[in-house]
């Protein structure tokens, strides 16, 4: 069986839209595309470096993948990247007929058949942007893992890693750091139901109990 292992860029506000640059994705008047570009430093050169080090097809849904290959196959033999990009095996979540023009790409339906291909054998499956998956993914309880990186901006508004859709649900952190420039990287597995304590007295005082039972009739 293989994993599913997102890569997220975020805002300290939690939205992941146009890290890469001004005209990436304006989707909704999202004016500050680029936001994450001077912060690149060595450690997170590295953390990339293990995401990739690995063999790994990516998961996409069909904005990603448009801006992927739009920009990929065009940035020249040079680059580490654009080479494995090239050739991994790019499996792309749209209901869209348009064919997928980028070698080695391939059409995803739907969440059921995303469960199939990662009951199947092959290597790893990274997601990287492709927002709207994660509501549907982390529902379905198919992510394994997830390194995200926090970038020191808040931008208000534009799309988000936990958007509308997301279930509740627990993570466990097993692994972190911080980059020269701020960002926190961060990884988790999935864990389980979120935990609920109390930090509330064992009886509530007549003031308590009488602002829950104003909460009931408000709410």
């Amino acid at each position: 069986m293989r994993k599913i292992i997102g890569g997220v860029f975020q805002s300290l506000d939690g939205v992941m839209q146009a890290p890469g640059g001004p005209r990436e994705d304006w989707t909704g008047g999202f004016t500050l595309g680029g936001w994450s570009a001077s912060f690149w430093d060595e450690a997170m050169e590295s953390a990339m470096g293990s995401l990739f080090g690995g063999p790994f097809d990516l998961l996409l849904g069909r904005k990603t993948w448009e801006i992927f290959a739009a920009h990929w196959p065009y940035v020249g033999p040079d680059d580490p990247i654009g080479g494995l990009f090239d050739r991994a095996n790019k499996y792309v979540v749209t209901r869209s007929s348009t064919p997928l023009e980028w070698q080695n790409s391939h059409r995803i339906g739907n969440i059921d058949e995303i469960a199939r291909l990662k009951q199947g054998d092959g290597p790893q499956l990274l997601i990287q942007g492709s927002s709207t998956l994660y509501p549907a993914l982390f529902a379905a309880g198919l992510v394994d893992q997830l390194l995200v990186m926090t970038f020191p901006v808040v931008l208000g508004s534009g799309k988000r890693l936990f958007g509308p859709g997301t279930p509740p649900f627990a993570l466990k952190l097993i692994g972190q750091s911080v980059s020269a420039t701020g960002v926190t990287l961060a990884t988790y597995q999935p864990d389980g139901a979120v935990p609920i304590g109390d930090f509330q007295l064992s009886e509530p005082s007549a003031r308590e109990a009488a602002r829950q039972q104003r909460m009931k009739l408000e709410g």
